[in-house]
């Protein structure tokens, strides 16, 4: 086989499976999200149960790395500690590791039957839960098919003259094959794919286990660091958990390697073969960690404020935010109402980023931490009034009737954001300080209910802003029929809030206040989202300008 033929076959074979690991993590996170998070937050109390919810969170989404990222969120809103963080990312860990010994079972016969399966919801049903549903199952499917793949594509490497003095290499450096499996690990940014590649090459003969086992070791230091590059942009508290985390993955890989030097490891006990040792080598090596590491999450938790410790607070001068409005080209409409839309889409960008940790903060969150998010508010009305004034100044000019109205819609829509910024930081922030200040808990019911409103939400929020910035008619029908699925899950929400009172049960009396108001304000704000969408199906003819039935003429 050709080099430039082969390295093309194997990228491919191997983007095919990453990007399978991720489309089954987005199908769960956008079908299952609400729940999981709930999962996270209710087994707060304990390490024990923290880790096997983990490990159940890493099982669903094929990542430990997005349970990290959830649990290092939880942190930063103040839901979890960093220990019991911590705890979590080691469950995953573990169950990262239970996704790689099923999917490393012989299951190629089932892709055809997982593509037509998974195809057919994707393609021929509209429901949400459904669509998503497809695409897990299309992910799992892809997996399987890329792992085809990979054996296909590095069979001819068996006959290679170039392997077996490379494999001869690494079988006498160890510390090369861990090193070069950590950065393999850490730039596909997914230590599953990572692992289910190496087991792939020593199913096919290619991978010595004298090779592989440090490789295998390599992997779980790289997974490690995965998650601590990925949240290098959150608050301390949160960084804190992936890098305990990272602290005792990597000294027991290291110790593994090192011990592996000095004594054979029983490796051969495993399984019969040596695809199916490695698979269960990684197993048992991420159920040993869990086990004895669980008992010092405290006190790593600890050792990780003495490597990340709190910086002296300087108040440094904040730099001035960049305007998007093109004020030189208040001459040029087209360019003008273009920079317009521009700024509006940062507007709506810094509203979401109000919008979606309220519920975060709903729960758990301090009141410094609400405080933070409240004062975005702040850039939001600033952002509003310079929208406005600049396309006021640009209707004095000598503009066609489609710009006054393109003008118009957008100082609407500009109005409308301002608004939803007043609400989460004048209704929502409130809500969620009054809560803090009491001390209340949310009945498991409610807390669902609100958390499956506000994600709904989020995600018309995400979708108005796409429909600003393409105009998309088909999105704009989608965001209109929105409306009527928010009104019946709040309207529902209302009445199962009303009829646990009528059940005394004591934490949504304690809450009703609070219950009520959240939800009724979350379906205000997705009403003022959904008004991009009208100018659009009106100018399309998909929107009647009335509701109203014409009377008859008697």
């Amino acid at each position: 086989m050709m080099p430039v033929a082969f390295l093309i076959q194997l990228a491919g074979a191997v983007m095919l499976l990453l990007w399978a690991v991720r489309m089954v993590r987005t199908g769960v996170e956008r079908a299952h999200g609400t729940r999981l998070k709930a999962a996270l937050r209710g087994a707060r109390e304990g390490t024990a149960q923290m880790a096997l919810v983990g490990m159940i969170l890493a099982v669903v989404l094929q990542s430990s790395t997005a349970v990290g990222i959830l649990a290092a969120g939880f942190v930063t809103s103040g839901i979890l500690t960093v220990g019991t963080g911590i705890a979590a990312l080691l469950g995953a860990d573990l169950g990262s590791a239970l996704v790689v010994k099923i999917l490393s079972f012989d299951l190629s016969g089932l892709v055809p039957l997982l593509l037509l399966v998974g195809a057919t919801m994707f393609l021929k049903f509209e429901a949400r839960m459904v669509r998503q549903t497809g695409r897990i199952v299309l992910g799992v499917a892809f997996i399987l098919l890329s792992l085809q793949m990979v054996a296909q594509a590095t069979e001819p490497l068996r006959d290679s003259a170039v392997m077996p003095g490379l494999i001869g290499y690494l079988r006498g450096d160890p510390l090369t094959a861990f090193l070069v499996a950590a950065v393999i690990a850490w730039v596909v940014h997914s230590s599953v794919a990572t692992v289910l590649l190496f087991v792939t090459f020593a199913n096919g003969g290619m991978l010595p286990l004298e090779v592989a086992v440090p490789m295998i070791l390599g992997a779980n230091l790289g997974g490690g660091v995965i998650a601590v590059w990925l949240t290098r942009g959150m608050e301390l508290e949160a960084r804190r958990v992936p890098l305990g985390n990272l602290v005792f993955r990597g000294v027991a890989a290291v110790l593994v390697l090192a011990l592996s030097l000095v004594v054979d490891l029983p490796i051969a006990r495993l399984g019969s073969t040596e695809a199916v040792q490695l698979v269960n080598f990684h197993l048992v090596f991420n159920l040993c960690l869990l086990l004895l590491a669980l008992p010092f999450v405290g006190l790593m938790a600890r050792v990780t404020r003495v490597l990340l410790p709190n910086p002296v607070v300087v108040s440094p001068d904040v730099a001035p935010i960049v305007s998007m409005l093109d004020r030189g080209a208040v001459a040029n409409p087209t360019v003008a109402l273009a920079s317009a839309k521009r700024e509006l889409l940062r507007m709506g960008e810094v509203v979401a980023a109000m919008y979606r940790p309220v519920m975060e903060l709903m729960d758990g969150g301090n009141l410094e931490k609400i405080a933070r998010v409240r004062a975005l508010d702040g850039q939001v009305n600033r952002q509003h009034t310079d929208i406005k004034l600049f396309i006021a100044e640009l209707h004095r000019g000598d503009l066609t009737e489609a710009e006054v109205k393109l003008g118009t819609d957008l100082t609407d829509f500009s109005i409308n954001l301002e608004h939803i910024g007043d609400i989460i930081a004048k209704s929502l922030l409130s809500l969620a300080e009054a809560r803090a200040r009491k001390g209340l808990r949310f009945s498991p019911e409610g807390w669902t209910e609100m958390c499956n409103l506000h994600a709904r939400v989020e995600g018309n929020l995400q979708l108005a802003l796409n429909v600003l910035v393409s105009g998309d008619v088909a999105s704009a029908r989608l965001l209109v029929k929105e409306k009527e699925v928010i009104r019946k899950q709040e309207r529902d929400s209302h009445d199962r809030h009303l009829a646990r009172l009528r059940g005394a049960q004591a934490d949504s009396i304690d809450t009703s206040d609070i219950h009520l108001e959240t939800v009724r304000a979350i379906k205000e704000i997705n009403s003022l989202l959904v008004t991009v969408a009208y100018p659009i199906l009106t100018q399309s003819g998909h929107l009647l300008e009335s509701r109203l039935a014409q009377p008859g003429v008697g």
